[in-house]
């Protein structure tokens, strides 16, 4: 019997990253590499690193090694594949940082995929194999989701639930200035045929389930079909979608008739000129109330991205933020400074207005650091504002209040709650707000 190639896939995780992450009671996996994994060759054996529940082994031998990594995990991942390289294996880097800065990542690898690597992999493998590995592999057309096979489920490894991932829908319509799905997709939507999704979910462990989508209600009536479709399974359910689906009476009700429990909503910001000015004008500010208010009408969790340090944002923004959360129950928030990554039009414009202060790219986690000159206040006050109004929306009586006021999924959104309080903690400072300088 021939002896099987041996391949690596890393998930990629910045240190401030896995120190964060790890504490936290509910962790989703990622899709990525079970997902790539599942397009390999079956005379490779494919073993998975994720670097929140795993650690990185070296000690093994590996003819391929795959690393996907976003910009903050860039000089993470560049030592990785230095670590492996000088033992003898060949090293790939692909995922967002990748996709927006190829030349710098191929200085790093024997190998850089660029945007989605699905239609690729299997050549590049073949020409890893053959001793012929080309520089950058860029798929000339977008995969398309039809036939797409089932992620490595078994290789997702220490998570007490979550599993059972997969995709719907690829892409997002929008062009958010921040965002770096534009570049990733091309503004391009594509939709798994419904049959596909439910052959999967029959074999898929768990009972619940993640659609890694980026805008899971960008079209309402597939959405609607796949909400119908996937009802009889009685599975938990979670995604990503834009607020106006809340004004839609009958996706919401299909939505939690399917067993959704909570959906991610890039609100942003409160501040509408901030949400004009980043070209993300269909957020509505005035509408959220409402939003939020429906959604647990129909049992439904809000999680908010939440974003400071726009133009716009002077130092009451934290105050008014928080305030305005724990009055509508917000369920939770992940809440950052604004990075403008690499290549976005975000970093273009601040880069030709001589305001982005380092190109180190460990800098750029949304959490620790501010890579920019604000407009309306200083990077320490806008670092110190992020982690007050952090600390402040997950401190106990803001949990409790917005508990109280949503009173949706409480088994386990108290627990959510409890795990970004604990998470918290991480951090040595403790912020305080800029527009009053009291902790």
């Amino acid at each position: 019997m021939t002896k099987k190639r041996q391949v690596l896939l890393i998930t990629a995780e910045s240190e401030d990253s896995r120190r964060v992450r790890h504490r936290r009671i509910i962790r989703f996996p990622q899709l990525t590499m079970p997902l790539l994994a599942a397009y390999t060759p079956e005379h490779w054996e494919v073993t998975h690193i994720d670097e929140i529940v795993q650690k990185v082994r070296f000690d093994l031998s590996y003819d391929v090694v795959g690393i996907t990594a976003n910009t903050p995990a860039a000089p993470h991942a560049y030592e990785l594949a230095a670590a492996f390289r000088a033992r003898g294996a060949k090293v790939v880097i692909g995922g967002p940082h990748a996709t927006l800065m190829p030349d710098e990542v191929r200085l790093h690898a024997d190998a850089v995929v660029v945007g989605e690597g699905e239609r690729v992999w299997p050549q590049l493998l073949a020409d890893a194999e053959a001793g012929c590995l080309q520089p950058i592999y860029r798929s000339c057309q977008l995969p398309d989701l039809k036939n797409m096979p089932a992620p490595r489920w078994d290789l997702i490894k220490g998570r007490v639930y979550g599993k059972g991932v997969t995709i719907a829908t690829r892409g997002c319509p929008f062009g958010c200035e921040y965002c770096t799905i534009p570049q990733m997709y091309q503004r391009r939507m594509r939709y798994r045929p419904i049959e596909d999704i439910i052959e999967h979910m029959k074999r898929m462990p768990g009972r619940a389930l993640i659609f890694w989508d980026d805008n899971i209600g960008a079209n309402k009536a597939y959405a609607k079909e796949l909400f119908r479709a996937i009802a009889p399974f009685k599975r938990w359910w979670t995604s990503q979608a834009t607020a106006d689906v809340a004004l839609d009476d009958e996706f919401m009700e299909l939505a939690a008739q399917s067993g959704c429990k909570a959906l991610f909503l890039g609100l942003e910001t409160i501040s509408q000129q901030s949400l004009n000015a980043a070209n993300k004008a269909h957020n509505h500010v005035d509408r959220y109330r409402e939003v939020i208010r429906r959604f647990h009408y129909y049992g439904i969790a809000v999680q908010a991205g939440t974003v400071f340090g726009f133009d716009h944002d002077d130092k009451s923004i934290f105050r008014t933020t928080v305030e305005f959360y724990r009055e509508v129950g917000l369920d939770s928030a992940t809440i950052s400074v604004l990075i403008p990554f690499p290549n976005t039009p975000l970093f273009q414009r601040l880069d030709a207005e001589g305001r982005i202060l380092t190109r180190d790219w460990s800098k750029y986690n949304g959490k620790k650091d501010v890579v920019y000159q604000p407009a309306l206040m200083s990077p320490e006050e806008l670092l110190m504002g992020m982690e007050w109004a952090a600390r402040q929306f997950y401190s106990v009586p803001s949990i409790l209040e917005r508990m109280w006021k949503s009173r949706t999924g409480l088994w386990w959104n108290i627990v959510r709650n409890a795990g970004y309080h604990l998470a918290l903690r991480n951090y040595g400072r403790v912020g305080w707000n800029p527009e009053t300088g009291e902790f």
